[in-house]
This record gives C-alpha cells, sequence and structure tokens, in this order.
C-alpha cells in the first residue's frame, strides 16, 4: 500500500527546509536546541488515554489540573484549560457558554470562519463590525474602540463581543479601552488571540488580552510558541463567566478522547516558555531587528512598519518588483528552500518564533538580497480588497439549513449567498452564508483567483457557479 501523506512529510524532513511559518517549533529543532530531543523523539510512545494516573481532560483533578494550574499563574488567568481541538473548539465553547440562543454578539467581520460555524451553532445573531483596511498593502488594522461603542449604544441587546487581536498579519486593538467600555455596559469580551500565545514573553509585543481586561482569550499556543499543531489554550480572567457552563462546553466541543500526545505537548510548550522565553525572545527580537535594518537598503523590497505591533509578524511587500506575494513565495520555496506562512498580491507574511534561530535569518537574508534586484517585466496586477460589510438578509444559521442551488457566479448578483467564499489564508470569510452577493465581491474573487490566490468555501473550485438561497 502507498503511504503519500508519510512520503510527502518525510521528504520535507528530508529537505531540511527553514520555517517561516506554523507550528512555532519548527520542524521540532527547539526541542532538539533545548535539550529535549527524547521528548521529540519518544511522543509516541507516551500516546495513550484515561488510565489510573492520566487524569481526565475533561474533568481533571490531577496531573492535568495541576499543569493547568501552573499555565494559569504563568499567564495571569484565573482559569486556563487546554485545548486539543485547536483555537475553534475554544472559540466555540467560549461564544455559547456567554450567549445563549437567539443572543446577539459583535464580532470583528474579518473574523476566523469558525465564529460564523459558532453562530450556525449555537443559533447565534452575529453583529459586524468592519476593522480598518490598510489600502496599500491589503491587511486588516483591526477594530476601533468608537465602532464598537456605535453598536452598542444602538442596540442594548448586545450580549458580548469578539475580536481578533493580534490580527493575522500582528495588528493590535486597543483591548484594554474596549474592554473598560464593555464592562461598565456589563457586556463579555471575547478576544481570538489565535497568533498571540507569545505577546507575554516582551514588552516591545504589546500586552496579553487578558492583561488588557479581556474576559476571555483563545490562544493557538502551536502557532506562535511550541506544542503541536492542534494544541492550544484557553484563558479566563473574569467573574462575569459562568466557568461550570464553560466546562459543559468545552466537553461538547472536544474530543471524548483527547490526544495526551497534545496535552503533553502544550505542558512543554509551558515549561518552555517559563524557563527559556524570554531569553528566546529577546534573542529572535535581536535576529528580527538585524534582518529589518537590513531590508531597509533594499531598493524595491521593504518591511511593512509594525510600530507597537507584533513585530515577530514579518510582512515583507514585493510589489515594486513587479511580482505578487504568490510569485515570490514559489521562488523562496523552490529556489531557496524557504517557506513562508502566506502570500498575498501584495507581499508575503513570516510567522517567526522563538524556534526560529540565527542560521535561519541568514538564509532568509541572503534570498531577499537576490531576489530585491529581479525585476520582473509585467505591471503587477493590483486589486482593492472591498472595504465594507456585505448586507446580511438572513442569519448564518436561517441560511445553513435554507434550500440551496447552484447557479452561474455571473448571474448571482443580489442574491442571497448559500455558501462561504474564503480567500485562503488566512482563512477569513469574505462573504458568509445568508449575506447579499454583490458585483465588486464576484470581480475581488475572480481577480484574486487570476493572480492565484486559493479560494476555499465555495464548492465550485473554478469559481463559475456559486450555491445561493432558493
Amino acid at each position: 500500500m502507498n503511504t503519500p501523506i508519510i512520503d510527502k512529510l518525510n521528504d520535507i524532513k528530508n529537505s531540511d527546509m527553514i520555517s517561516f511559518h506554523v507550528p512555532g517549533h519548527k520542524n521540532g529543532k527547539i526541542f532538539d536546541r533545548l535539550g529535549y530531543s527524547d521528548f521529540k523523539n519518544n511522543i509516541v510512545n507516551i500516546d495513550t488515554t484515561e488510565i489510573p494516573g492520566t487524569d481526565n481532560l475533561h474533568s481533571p483533578e490531577e496531573v492535568i489540573k495541576e499543569s493547568q494550574d501552573i499555565a494559569s499563574k504563568l499567564f495571569k488567568s484565573d482559569h486556563t484549560f487546554f485545548l486539543v481541538n485547536g483555537t475553534t473548539c475554544g472559540i466555540q465553547a467560549a461564544i455559547m457558554a456567554v450567549c445563549s440562543i437567539k443572543d446577539k454578539i459583535i464580532v470583528n467581520r474579518d473574523c476566523h470562519q469558525s465564529v460564523i460555524n459558532t453562530c450556525i451553532l449555537g443559533d447565534i445573531e452575529p453583529i459586524y463590525v468592519n476593522p480598518d483596511i490598510d489600502m496599500k498593502s491589503g491587511i486588516s488594522l483591526g477594530v476601533k474602540l468608537d465602532d464598537i461603542k456605535r453598536l452598542v449604544e444602538e442596540d442594548e441587546d448586545i450580549k458580548a463581543v469578539l475580536i481578533t487581536s493580534p490580527t493575522y498579519y500582528g495588528i493590535n486593538s486597543d483591548i484594554k479601552s474596549i474592554s473598560e467600555y464593555l464592562h461598565k455596559k456589563n457586556k463579555i469580551l471575547i478576544v481570538d488571540e489565535a497568533h498571540g500565545s507569545h505577546i507575554g514573553l516582551s514588552d516591545r509585543l504589546g500586552v496579553s488580552a487578558i492583561e488588557q481586561g479581556a474576559d476571555i482569550s483563545i490562544q493557538s499556543t502551536h502557532k506562535t510558541l511550541t506544542c503541536f499543531t492542534q494544541a492550544s489554550m484557553l484563558h479566563v480572567k473574569s467573574s462575569r463567566v459562568d466557568i461550570n457552563r464553560l466546562k459543559s462546553f468545552l466537553r461538547i466541543v472536544q474530543s471524548s478522547s483527547p490526544s495526551y500526545m497534545l496535552i503533553a505537548s502544550i505542558e512543554m510548550a509551558v515549561k518552555i516558555y517559563k524557563d527559556y522565553g524570554k531569553e528566546l525572545m529577546e534573542e529572535l527580537m535581536d535576529n528580527i531587528d538585524k534582518t529589518n535594518n537590513y531590508i531597509k537598503n533594499f531598493k524595491n523590497i521593504y518591511l511593512y512598519d509594525y510600530k507597537d505591533n507584533d513585530i515577530t509578524k514579518m510582512y515583507i511587500i514585493t510589489k515594486n518588483l513587479n511580482k505578487s506575494g504568490y510569485e515570490i513565495e514559489d521562488v523562496l520555496r523552490e529556489k531557496y528552500n524557504i517557506q513562508v506562512e502566506l502570500s498575498n498580491p501584495y507581499g508575503i507574511l513570516l510567522i517567526c518564533s522563538i524556534g526560529n534561530d540565527k542560521n535561519d535569518f541568514e538564509k532568509l537574508k541572503q534570498a531577499l538580497g537576490d531576489i530585491d534586484n529581479e525585476i520582473g517585466n509585467k505591471d503587477l496586477i493590483e486589486i482593492d480588497y472591498p472595504n465594507y460589510i456585505p448586507q446580511k438578509a438572513l442569519n448564518p444559521r436561517e441560511a445553513f439549513y435554507s434550500n440551496k442551488k447552484s447557479i452561474p457566479i455571473k448571474d448571482a448578483v443580489g442574491k442571497i449567498c448559500a455558501e462561504y467564499i474564503i480567500p485562503y489564508p488566512p482563512g477569513i470569510s469574505l462573504l458568509s452564508p445568508g449575506e447579499i452577493i454583490t458585483k465588486e465581491i464576484i470581480e475581488y474573487v475572480q481577480n484574486c483567483k487570476n493572480i492565484g490566490m486559493n479560494i476555499t468555501g465555495i464548492e465550485d473550485r473554478d469559481l463559475n457557479f456559486i450555491k445561493i438561497i432558493d
């Protein structure tokens, strides 16, 4: 029998590819560097289940409780829960723990698709707040307090607010001001902090959501720290959250057979965070600073100015080369054996973590130095992200359970969308079920496809047909 998945993963492992993508352990080399090779090499040997002595993730009383308590103290929460179904399950449990059926929740319009899926599962009404968009780079700049205030003042039935901070690109929102306002209004703040589990390691990165007053934050510990893919943590610091209700939803949305390999990897990530994290972060930021200074001397490539945001995200803008980020990603992969996190029409995003070392950045600088001199011979096609909230005709749950039919996408203007349109990465829904399809949306996704962007969520990947509410 062929083993195509295993074969491909081994090919990648044996290629010694340099990782500027998630997961944060960077192909496991952080474990070798810190003397934890035995943990990495023997991880399958501790694949077990709930037997005497291993405790139970869904009702921890022994070693799992002890480990979660250690993490809670370190991350300054009242309660910390280990997650084995990713940040997705944490978002699901958090929203349904604080919202009942038909409740309303404000969410940033560029939220992860798991937020919308939760509204379908829980029959919860999302009220969208639009983030600002940097039109020169095409990235979201987060949401503003004034926009949240306006929505709360307009509708006193709003139960909670969920925002993403930092964003995929490392942009922080002013969580402190938002949380202070919402708590005066007796509202609950949930922060999707999937890309911020490392923030507490340096003042230069900002301040964690929990320390800024968030009631709940969910972190993808595998993305920017060192545990295995799908392992995350949920932190609570609030008397407004019913902990028992939250636990009941975690039992629903998490596997009844949680992986002890994932649980153990969270504990190891917490240990590395505590014992080595700040030292490794200082080293990482020094490597990033040197790379940034090197890039400043380039003629064409330049780095997005992160100012007071998360500098471990490096968004490198390449459009002055007359080449899209997709082309640059391919060159880095094929010619220099460097894999980035994502590319878009304007550039490439690198996610750096304490798992990266000096050698990674030296090879990156060499590659970018070469690429900076390679100007494309065609004008770059630039497309503007549609900066508006689509009109909602049905809530996500109503749309999900409605009858649907497929029609040519050219005939879909004004119809109610019955599926997701998600430019990927980063998995943010451009159009969700229940929203009105516009000419601008259709033109945008078709242009995205033409320049190489992967569009998910829609059944017809060729974008000739789209499902609408019948």
